[in-house]
């Protein structure tokens, strides 16, 4: 692909506030990421998303404290609940390639209100199942609803911003959201020792509610004019493909299911090709390929999605380990496992002005080795590490890790244009999320597999050190890709090149 001609950073800055250029990169032909102003309210509506976020992240991490509980309930391994979080997160997978289409069709205002109220009731219907098996069908309920609310929640933004607002309306987005894991794992711990695990779910209920309500009061129901039409045969291959390999990595952890997880990896793989064979070329297709001809965002995806191998084990891992590995009560250890939220929030603030003193470039390539490396320091874990040292690794790791997701979720669409930003958030949230269970998988395997090579019936200390080492060498490799940006990738959201381009004019005035 031939590159424009560059022109200065600077110039091009100014063209794209005025609205007369589009941003670069090989989609952008219609317009720009945003508007050439940002709306007034893109914060409060920043906000009411988030709301739904929070709503997620409190399961989420809320479930995590209490897998170990509920697995003595329902009779089972505690490695093997790792199936309720994947069956959430595979029908996010599985969904959310849909959501950019629903939300052309039928609106941002009816599909969003449509996923929170699919979300309380697989809340409601998960706080009843006596089983596993019930549970799993519930949370797989519940993620067909969060499918559709992360999305559709990130094209509205993206749509009431200009670029220059880019990492300050994404951390406005995260802030909130973030209050989930700080709150999830102590409330977690509360309701596993003193209550019921099922209040975990009913709690989704109020909160659902409130989000219903906001979005339906403050956000606009804004569909295209000519939605593309609905891709069904991709959406099944997509589906059938997604599906079965996830459930397929999932088998592996389990004893006595190679042959059916040989079998769901083999069928994954045959439908995958064959949606690759139905979308090459193909306009309106469920998972636009044409997208990764962007060189940013296809980088963006890669990169991201090894990363979040790493960031999707961490909750299963990390509270499974406290409590099985180095028998902590699940109170003690969700006021542990919270340090990563903490060290998220702690960040938000400084996000904007490291990217414009570093770039996306330096930045990604420099934190995302700290960041991994911090979670890898959890493999050493041991009785004789104090709480406090603990509680100090998890905040600096989730600190660096959440200033590498925010950079990614960032630049990701710094190329993309409005005519292809439905689709842009389809496609780069079913790979988040796709690789999130890809997370768990792998966690799962790794410590299955650790397992079986010391003869252990259940998970020991060393088998968790084993199972971090593991998913944390995979993320690594995420740094051969972070090198591979452009220097200048994301300088008109940064403005860190901009910042360059004046120092010379700076100094020559000043000379």
């Amino acid at each position: 692909m031939l590159r424009p001609r560059r022109r200065g950073i600077a110039s091009v800055n100014a063209e794209v506030r005025d609205g007369i250029v589009p941003a670069g990169g090989s989609l952008a032909k219609t317009q720009d990421v945003g508007p050439p102003e940002s709306s007034a309210n893109y914060r409060l509506v920043a906000l009411i998303i988030a709301s739904a976020l929070f709503m997620e992240f409190v399961d989420a991490t809320v479930l995590a404290t209490a897998l170990p509980t509920m697995a003595r309930d329902f009779g089972v391994r505690p490695q093997e609940m790792s199936v309720a979080l994947t069956s959430y997160l595979l029908a996010l997978a599985i969904f959310i390639p849909a959501s950019g289409v629903l939300a052309d069709r039928f609106g941002s205002r009816t599909v969003f209100r449509t996923a929170i109220a699919l979300f309380v009731a697989g809340s409601l219907a998960c706080g009843q199942s006596p089983t596993l098996e019930l549970i799993v069908v519930s949370r797989f309920v519940q993620g067909i609803g969060g499918a559709m609310m992360i999305p559709v929640g990130r094209l509205v933004l993206l749509r009431s911003v200009a670029k220059r607002d880019m990492v300050n309306a994404m951390s406005w987005l995260l802030v909130p959201a973030l209050i989930g894991p700080i709150l999830g794992p102590p409330l977690g711990g509360f309701i596993v020792t003193y209550l019921d695990w099922r209040w975990i779910f009913y709690i989704n209920l109020p909160m659902g509610a409130l989000g219903f309500w906001l979005v339906g009061r403050y956000i606009a129901n804004i569909r295209e004019d000519e939605p593309a039409r609905f891709d069904t045969l991709g959406f099944i291959l997509s589906g059938l493909s997604l599906g079965c390999l996830l459930f397929g990595f999932e088998m592996v952890s389990r004893p006595g299911e190679g042959a059916l997880a040989a079998v769901l990896v083999a069928i994954g793989v045959v439908a995958g090709v064959f949606y690759i064979r139905h979308a090459r070329g193909r306009s309106g297709a469920i998972l636009d390929l044409a997208l990764l001809k962007d060189e940013t965002f296809r980088l963006a995806v890669i990169a991201g999605s090894i990363t979040r191998i790493t960031q999707g084990a961490q909750p299963f891992l990390l509270p499974l380990m406290m409590q099985v590995g180095l028998g902590f009560s699940a109170a003690r250890s969700g006021t542990i496992t919270v340090a990563t939220a903490i060290g998220s929030l702690a960040m938000k603030g400084l996000a904007q002005r490291v990217l414009r003193r570093f770039g996306f470039r330096r930045a990604l390539i420099c934190n995302g080795v700290i960041a991994t490396a911090g979670y890898a320091i959890c493999g050493f874990f041991g009785p004789s590490w104090p709480v406090w040292a603990m509680f100090g690794v998890l905040t600096v790791s989730g600190f660096f890790m959440s200033f590498q997701f925010t950079a990614y979720n960032t630049i990701a669409y710094a190329g993309v244009d409005k005519k292809h930003m439905s689709s842009a958030t389809a496609f780069y949230s079913t790979f988040q999320q796709l690789m999130l269970s890809l997370g768990i998988c792998v966690a799962a395997m790794a410590l299955h597999l650790a397992m079986l090579a010391k003869g252990h019936s259940t998970p020991a200390l060393g088998d968790f050190s084993a199972a971090f080492w593991v998913v944390t060498a995979v993320s690594l490799t995420a740094t051969w890709w972070n090198l591979r940006f452009a220097p200048d990738a994301g300088a008109e959201i940064s403005g860190h090149a901009e910042d360059e381009a004046d120092g010379p004019e700076e100094k020559r005035s000043a000379a």
